[in-house]
């Protein structure tokens, strides 16, 4: 494969969304052909093999929920999922398991010279690393490192980063446990700068010749019960003729608007993609669903597709006055929170106005009092910035003052932000300075949950009835 400045993304066929993760419809031989275009592109990419345990989790965490929605390559890990797919409406070709993806993988890696990194698991157990040296003689093992067993957030990043950075590694195999080696992934693979990363389980035992025995889903019955929900709010005719790929316009700001036809259905969303694809590589893009009374499973994978390429890209992409059905399809999936769904196109062109000299940080002092407001999303991508920002501001703070944090325009925050936010206040109380967070959305408490630490940054108990840890 080419050279390219663009993240590569799976596009011969579209997606189809189960429970609001894009599944991508790829064999192995595929996903082993797009890894070696990720790492030949020298871009930084993660993949993710989601079962039915893992799935279920996001629909309760919003955090993991972002990051399968916005990985580079979805796999189906389990039989169950196959069958989600065919349920609605579009078969996926294969199960793949990390089980027997890794093995092919790094047979891939030993023909090509990549240099492989194990972190985590059993990454430093001497029987497994001599098991994998027998199997592959001539991989280039870049590194092995088994990180101490903490919570995400009490992790020491410091060294692990380093050691990383210095080994520069073309494929990471990361064996946090699922979730959490997810979530890691995601707060660090731009800062590494690794091609390609992906999450392996618990451990690495499959490597040694250890078979796992197949774990039974915990959570079977609230995923088929959740399928069938979405197959019976999305379920339609069959369309005989797909309508041909719309062409997108640009507007007089040099917008492409692309206007979906009245039905967005598995064989519309196949026809039009890559059209629609060039156009978001172009410009940001205002997807107009005026006239769009029907989508399916597949149709929403499209505008996930879209929307992800568009933001790997520093462009913004739009929905546009969705009718009911549009609507109630995105609320079914949890999606609506991820999409920038606006009433009109004027609506969308202040905002991307707005969005290019909007700062990420604002402050104002009230008497002993400084107010700083943070805004848009607080991720990876942005948290060093932020946090510089954030910083020059509390350079005005004195004794005697407190700081309020005021969030009510941060629409999403992930666990490097909630890492930012944890320093703060650790500092701030070093020096007997309050700093108290307010106008938390639901998304980001949502966030703060799922960390086990609402209570240390918002002052408020604990529900119990809350789900327990994503990230231990």
């Amino acid at each position: 494969m080419p050279e390219t400045s663009t993240p590569i993304i799976p596009t011969e066929r579209v997606p189809t969304a189960i429970l609001g993760v894009p599944f991508d419809h790829v064999t192995a031989a595929e996903a082993l052909a797009l890894i070696g275009g990720m790492v030949q592109s020298r871009q930084p990419h993660y993949g993710a093999t989601v079962g039915v345990d893992l799935l279920t989790q996001s629909r309760d965490d919003v955090e993991l929920r972002r990051i399968l929605f916005d990985a580079h390559l979805v796999l189906a890990g389990e039989k169950q999922i196959l069958w989600a797919a065919k349920m609605l409406g579009n078969r996926l070709p294969e199960i793949i398991t990390v089980e027997n993806l890794v093995p092919q993988l790094l047979a891939l890696a030993e023909k090509n010279g990549w240099r492989v990194f194990f972190l985590g698991g059993a990454a430093a157990d001497a029987t497994v690393a001599e098991k994998i040296r027998a199997k592959f003689p001539k991989l280039q093992i870049a590194g092995t490192f088994a990180s101490p067993e903490k919570p995400l957030l009490e992790m020491d990043q410091r060294d692990l980063l380093r050691k990383l950075r210095d080994a520069k590694p073309d494929i990471l195999l990361v064996a946090f446990g699922f979730s959490k080696q997810e979530k890691w992934i995601s707060m660090n693979y731009r800062e590494l700068d690794i091609p390609f990363a992906l999450g392996v389980g618990e451990n690495l035992s499959f490597l040694s010749g250890v078979s796992a025995k197949p774990k039974r889903a915990k959570n079977g019955r609230n995923f088929t019960l959740a399928v069938l929900r979405q197959w019976w709010r999305l379920r339609g005719k069959k369309s005989h003729a797909p309508i041909a790929a719309n062409q997108p316009t640009a507007d007089t700001f040099g917008n492409f608007i692309i206007r979906a036809p009245a039905r967005l259905g598995a064989a519309e969303a196949q026809a039009s993609q890559a059209e629609w694809l060039r156009a978001a590589e172009r410009s940001h893009v205002m997807f107009d669903l005026t006239d769009t009374v029907f989508t399916d499973s597949t149709g929403i994978g499209l505008l996930i597709r879209l929307r992800k390429r568009t933001r790997e890209l520093g462009r913004q992409f739009f929905l546009i006055a969705p009718r009911p059905p549009v609507e109630a399809a995105l609320k079914l999936m949890k999606l609506d929170e991820f999409f920038n769904i606006q009433a009109s196109f004027n609506g969308a062109h202040i905002l991307i106005e707005s969005a290019a000299d909007a700062p990420v940080v604002t402050s104002g002092v009230a008497e002993t009092e400084l107010q700083i407001r943070w805004a848009g999303e607080i991720t990876a991508l942005n948290a060093i910035e932020l946090g510089m920002h954030t910083e020059s501001e509390l350079s005005q703070v004195s004794p005697g003052m407190s700081v309020v944090i005021d969030l009510a325009r941060v629409s999403f925050v992930d666990s490097t932000g909630i890492g930012l936010m944890v320093r703060f206040k650790k500092n701030l109380q070093r020096r007997d300075i309050a700093l108290k967070f307010t106008n938390v959305s639901a998304s980001v408490r949502n966030v703060l949950r799922h960390t086990q630490l609402e209570e240390f940054l918002l002052g408020e108990k604990l529900n119990r009835a809350s789900p327990s840890s994503a990230t231990t």
